[in-house]
């Protein structure tokens, strides 16, 4: 049987091997969050990285947890508004760890449900969130977001 695969319309960034899906209309912000993602400091071993912006792969990996991967023709592209397309260091492959739906800082809710909402990409359920993308603490939010998240594969 061969793993589902799904392509989607989106932009992926990751801190170590934990992947973070943005999700958002074209202009919802996904590419600013992942640049501003990216600044973060690393710990000295692991730091932020680009996984793939636009479009990523995402597909069910054999452990149940979802993998992430930029399509070949965007690996280590960016499109910075403004500047144009840039180059970039970039992970090949992520955990997805967590989806993050960019939505109007008025949509946000002050508390998440608990348990966290879920998303079904590839026949599998992962933690999702809601963030403003234009907040300046934006960034720190989704990194917290990503290290509370669930594991997608528990063992």
């Amino acid at each position: 049987m061969t793993a589902a695969r799904e392509l989607v319309h989106g932009t992926c960034v990751a801190f170590g091997r934990r992947g973070a899906l943005l999700r958002g209309g074209s202009g919802s912000g996904k590419s600013d969050l992942a640049l501003r993602f990216l600044a973060l400091p690393g710990d000295g071993v692991t730091r932020p990285l680009l996984v793939a912006d636009d479009q990523v792969w995402v597909e069910a990996g054999a452990n149940g947890a979802l993998l992430a991967s930029p399509p070949a023709t965007l690996a280590g592209k960016i499109e910075v508004r403004g500047i144009g397309i840039v180059e970039l260091p970039f992970l090949a492959e992520a955990e997805l760890a967590l989806v993050c739906d960019l939505v109007d800082e008025m949509d946000v809710p002050r508390m998440p449900p608990e348990p966290w909402e879920q998303a079904v990409i590839a026949g599998i359920a992962v933690p999702a969130v809601k963030l403003a993308p234009f907040e300046a603490s934006a960034p720190i939010k989704l990194k917290i977001a990503l290290f509370l998240a669930a594991p997608t594969n528990p063992n």
